[in-house]
């Protein structure tokens, strides 16, 4: 079942749950959170895994790791880098944080901010359920990493679009 979940989730439920204009909500919000604090935060969507991951029995967490890695969340100054990923064919939200403020924070405030973002999924509100999922996470970068008086000294390090898979 998993594999026909994935096999034919296309774009066209992809652009269902997130169209165009709630991509740029979910843009704006991204910055818009960034001021708060010195992390950053990237947003990637995927509908259904590629057929190679499904053959290895790739989990959503695994998939998480693997774009965290390719979208370079790691590399920031402060170590407090988070990815929010989701994977919709398999209904999951996966949060992988750098070192920085995972060390800070701890596995279980993620799970509680992706248990949110999932119930709220689940009612059909995705842009609400993930700018909502945002400040949360945007709460906890402030907290353990306040932004800092003038532009130079909280850059913007990585992209604020999100990314479709």
């Amino acid at each position: 079942m998993r594999w026909i979940r994935h096999l034919f989730l296309d774009d066209l439920a992809m652009r269902r749950a997130f169209p165009a204009a709630s991509l740029e909500a979910i843009t704006r919000a991204v910055a818009e959170q960034e001021k708060r604090h010195r992390g950053e935060l990237r947003v990637a969507i995927e509908g259904g895994l590629p057929i190679q991951a499904l053959v290895v029995g790739r989990t959503a967490h695994e998939r998480a790791l693997e774009q965290f890695t390719r979208l370079r969340v790691w590399d920031t100054e402060d170590n407090a880098g988070v990815l929010v990923y989701l994977l919709l064919a398999d209904h999951r939200v996966e949060i992988v944080a750098d070192r920085g403020i995972h060390a800070r924070v701890g596995a279980a405030a993620w799970e509680t901010i992706c248990g949110a973002m999932q119930r709220e999924f689940a009612a059909g509100r995705y842009e609400a359920g993930l700018v909502s999922g945002l400040a949360s996470i945007s709460d906890l970068l402030a907290q353990h990493f306040p932004a800092q008086a003038g532009a130079a000294a909280n850059p913007n390090e990585l992209p604020d679009k999100p990314v479709l898979l």
